[in-house]
């Protein structure tokens, strides 16, 4: 596996606020646990070659001395190998097949927010299992996808606002192949692409793996700023803006109507191109989000983005992309570099589940409302520093710590086995250090267990007495 150099500026970014002055940890083990993290994080990529540690020295502004002892515990460990004149790599121990935060069960991972299955995607597949043997005298390479489903795909937006044919949607493996697919046919090497700051971090690392650079509009406390996303634009001048009006991840906010129609206003007149992931679109609790962005002007050239990942259940791997005909047609062509189309079952899978939705979503939307409220008095009984937003949909909470201690709590649970999502990994250039992204979608059970687990570790790092709950509406 070849290697790369990761600079020593970009992991100090990436670092953040490691340091926890008060804290009895040695400094060395505080290091330690924060380039362990980055790398069980996916932060720093497997066969990454670090700086010396002379310069790490330097860029931390700590002894040279503290930079050995943190890289020599982490060859211990397993997660560097270093070779004479060659610098330390990243690794993973001979145990961990996969990047994975801890060896304990899935149910102390508070850093993914999803759900597993529920009995409709059995009942799916059984059906496609009926179904798939009319198929089985074709091919089955289809890079548009099955015609039902994008049929029914179609049906969807139209009913939502969108007036929408079959031959205006592409059927692909998720909705980031999808966004990787869009990045491929309209980008090239060093473009601007503008993003939400914070934003998905698949998003980004998507348009850092095209070679593209991303530039991030800041939200404001709420909704989004429509001038400053104008002012962006223009000085900018960027090849697509990535945007997430439906239950954005990872703050939960929903784009409201006069929004919507202000941004698709400024596209058009601008001439850039949205790139629109409604991945969250169908987990609203008390009403379903505005029509979608596409409908706001049709001068605006939207590409909008979907999955059955969040909806349904992830394990579909299922996305789509709807576009305008001519668009839709370009990817095909685009596709001949990347696959030959999506796997049949999966997709009668979801077709059926597109067909019957409305038999199950209504629950697993009760379900979600239920565990939101649950996670929002946890949260307010263990952790009366942090504050939040109420979420209107979604699967998480955007969570504000007191001061920037995001990066030092995560190692400080890693070592528990508990997996968190920090705030640095959604935004650019380590910032958000302040922030934790918080699931609700757990068994309330087991997140209240992995909250208590993680309690006394706030507590002995945030020395500050309690300050009374904002829980924010």
């Amino acid at each position: 596996m070849s290697s790369r150099r990761f600079g020593s500026q970009s992991l100090l970014r990436l670092l953040g606020h490691w340091q926890q002055t008060s804290s009895r940890t040695p400094l060395w083990r505080q290091l330690a646990d924060a380039i362990r993290l980055l790398i069980l994080d996916g932060r720093l990529a497997l066969a990454t070659r670090l700086p010396g540690e002379r310069e790490l020295a330097s860029v931390l502004e700590v002894s040279r001395t503290t930079v050995s002892s943190a890289l020599a515990h982490l060859r211990e460990e397993g997660y560097l190998e270093s070779r004479h004149g060659s610098g330390s790599r990243v690794i993973l121990p001979d145990t961990r097949a996969i990047p994975t935060l801890s060896a304990a069960s899935a149910a102390l991972d508070l850093s993914t927010a999803a759900l597993n299955a529920g009995p409709e995607i059995h009942q799916a597949y059984t059906h496609a299992l009926a179904t798939i043997p009319q198929h089985l005298v074709l091919t089955g390479y289809d890079q548009l996808g099955l015609l039902a489903l994008r049929e029914a795909i179609a049906a969807r937006y139209t009913a939502r606002g969108l007036p929408t044919q079959a031959d205006e949607v592409m059927v692909v493996n998720g909705a980031v192949s999808g966004f990787a697919l869009v990045l491929r046919m309209m980008t090239g090497p060093g473009d601007r692409v503008v993003v939400d700051h914070p934003t998905y971090p698949l998003a980004i690392a998507a348009i850092q793996g095209a070679q593209c650079r991303p530039v991030g509009v800041s939200l404001p406390e709420k909704g989004w700023d429509t001038d400053g996303f104008a002012a962006t634009l223009a000085q900018t001048a960027p090849r697509l803006a990535y945007l997430m009006p439906d239950f954005h991840n990872p703050t939960g906010r929903c784009m409201d109507r006069a929004t919507r129609q202000s941004i698709t206003d400024i596209a058009a007149q601008t001439r850039t191109t949205l790139v629109v992931d409604e991945t969250m679109v169908d987990l609203w609790f008390d009403a379903p989000p505005p029509p979608p962005l596409a409908s706001f002007n049709p001068q605006a050239n939207v590409i909008t983005l979907g999955s059955a990942g969040k909806s349904f259940w992830g394990g579909l791997r299922l996305g789509w992309i709807r576009a305008s005909s001519r668009t839709i047609a370009t990817l095909t062509q685009t596709r001949d570099t990347l696959d030959l189309g999506s796997p049949m079952l999966e997709q009668l899978a979801t077709q059926w589940l597109i067909e019957n939705s409305d038999t199950f979503l209504p629950a697993r939307r009760k379900m979600l409302k239920e565990r939101r409220n649950r996670c929002s008095r946890l949260l307010q009984t263990h952790f009366p520093e942090w504050t939040f937003h109420e979420a209107e949909g979604g699967l998480s909470w955007w969570i504000e710590l007191p001061g920037m201690l995001a990066t030092q709590l995560a190692a400080r649970a890693e070592t528990l086995g508990i997996n968190l999502g920090t705030g640095t990994r959604f935004g650019l250039s380590g910032a958000f250090d302040r922030y934790l992204r918080m699931p609700f979608s757990l068994d309330p059970a087991q997140l209240e267990e992995a909250l208590i687990r993680i309690k006394p570790l706030w507590l002995a790092l945030n020395k500050s007495p309690p300050a009374i709950k904002r829980s924010l509406v």
